[in-house]
């Protein structure tokens, strides 16, 4: 993922939680808000609930992969919060459930 693609700034990840429209979903939780950008931004949080770091990797970097795949120009800002359902999906249920989220705004 491309590093313009990523929010980076503690106090931006805490503005959109804050203000911003919430979708709860088996396996996610996104936050999501108006951006001035013409392309998406990004912020994929794994809690240490789901595992150890190699784990946690593991699915930041699916997350990212289905991201970048399937590009998406909604002009928006996302937090997605990865839940511990998530080590029980496959990568096809993972990428169908966030892209429906992420779509169906």
């Amino acid at each position: 993922m491309n590093k313009k693609y990523i929010i980076r700034t503690n106090e931006e990840i805490q503005n959109i939680i804050k203000t911003g429209k919430k979708q709860v979903s088996k396996n996610f939780i996104i936050y999501n808000i108006e951006s001035d950008t013409t392309y998406n931004k990004y912020c994929i949080s794994v809690s240490k609930k789901i595992g150890k770091a190699n784990i946690r990797n593991k699915y930041k970097r699916r997350i990212k992969d289905i991201l970048m795949k399937n590009k998406i120009y909604l002009n928006r800002k996302y937090v997605i919060i990865l839940k511990k359902e998530v080590l029980s999906s496959s990568y096809n249920d993972l990428r169908e459930e966030l892209l429906k989220q992420i779509k169906g705004d």
